[in-house]
C-alpha cells in the first residue's frame, strides 16, 4: 500500500463519515417496519433484499457523487462503477439484512476504500444502536451513546479460552460448517448470527474468533480495515488475502490465529 498523504487520509475518513450519516436515517425510517417488502435475490435459498439496502447505497452514492466523482464504487446493490483516482469505495448499504427484517439490531453499514485490492479504511455503522467503528488511515475507534474510545483486540492465550463468533450454520457448505465446527468445538463459547457485528466487537476486544464462508468483498473489506487496524488479523482459511471474501477468519492476536488456521486448513 502507498503512502496517503495525511490531506487525502482526512478527506477520506470525513467522506465515510458523511457517507455513514447519509445511510443512517434511510435504514432507521425502515426498521422494525412490519409493512417492509423484502424481495428473495435466490431462486434455491433466501438471500433478502428491500428497498431499504437500495435506498442506503443510493444516499452513500449521492455523497460520493458530491465529494469524490473520480473515485470507483463497487456496491452491493448496484454493482461497480468505474472510477480514475485509483481509489474504489465497497459498501454494504445493510450488512445482514436477514437481522434487518427480522428486528435485530446486528445488522450494519459497511463502508471501505481501498486503493487496489487491500482495503485502506474501514467503518462499520450500527444505526439503531449508534455506534460507530472506524478503522485504518491512523485511526481506530469507535463512537456511541454509551462508549467512546480507542479499538484494541485482545490477546486470549488459547483456543480453549476463546469465544467464537459465526453466521453459521446460515451460511456455507457442508464442508466449510465441518470446518467450523471443528474450532468451535475447542472454545469456550460460540455464537451465532451476529453479521457484521461480529467484527466489530472482535475489534473492541470482546471476542476472539470470528469464522465465516462464502462472503463478497462487500461483506468483508471494511470489516478487514477496521479489525487490521485495532490489532488483529483477517485472512482466508489458508492464510491468504481475504479481501475478496469467500472463506474468512478473524483473529484477535497472531497465536489464536495460527491455532484456528491449523484446523480450518484441512477443509
Amino acid at each position: 500500500m502507498a503512502d496517503i498523504d495525511p490531506e487525502l487520509a482526512a478527506e477520506l475518513i470525513a467522506t465515510a463519515e458523511a457517507m455513514a450519516d447519509a445511510a443512517r436515517p434511510v435504514t432507521l425510517k425502515h426498521f422494525r417496519d412490519v409493512r417492509l417488502v423484502a424481495e428473495n435475490k435466490l431462486t434455491d435459498g433466501f438471500d433478502p433484499v428491500t428497498l431499504a439496502d437500495r435506498a442506503a447505497e443510493t444516499a452513500m452514492r449521492s455523497v460520493l457523487a458530491d465529494r469524490r466523482p473520480d473515485d470507483g464504487i463497487f456496491g452491493e446493490e448496484f454493482g461497480k462503477s468505474p472510477g480514475t483516482s485509483g481509489l474504489t469505495w465497497v459498501l454494504d448499504p445493510i450488512d445482514g439484512t436477514r437481522g434487518y427484517i427480522s428486528g435485530t439490531p446486528t445488522w450494519g453499514v459497511l463502508i471501505a476504500v481501498n486503493q487496489g485490492d487491500a482495503p485502506i479504511l474501514g467503518v462499520i455503522d450500527q444505526p439503531f444502536i449508534g455506534e460507530r467503528f472506524l478503522g485504518g488511515l491512523g485511526r481506530a475507534d469507535c463512537h456511541g451513546p454509551h462508549s467512546t474510545g480507542a479499538l484494541n483486540t485482545r490477546d486470549t492465550p488459547a483456543l480453549a479460552d476463546a469465544i467464537v463468533f459465526t453466521t453459521f450454520p446460515e451460511i456455507g457448505t457442508t464442508v466449510d460448517r465441518a470446518g467450523f465446527e471443528a474450532v468451535a468445538k475447542q472454545a469456550k463459547l460460540t455464537r451465532y448470527g451476529m453479521d457484521c457485528y461480529a467484527y466489530a466487537l472482535l475489534a473492541a476486544g470482546q471476542i476472539d474468533l470470528v469464522i465465516e464462508a462464502g462472503l463478497s468483498a462487500y461483506d468483508i473489506q471494511a470489516p478487514i480495515a477496521v479489525i487490521e487496524a485495532a490489532g488483529g488479523i483477517v485472512t482466508d482459511w489458508t492464510g491468504g488475502p481475504a479481501h475478496h471474501g469467500g472463506r474468512v477468519l478473524a483473529a484477535g492476536s497472531a497465536r489464536l490465529h495460527r491455532a484456528a488456521l491449523d484446523i480450518l486448513s484441512n477443509y
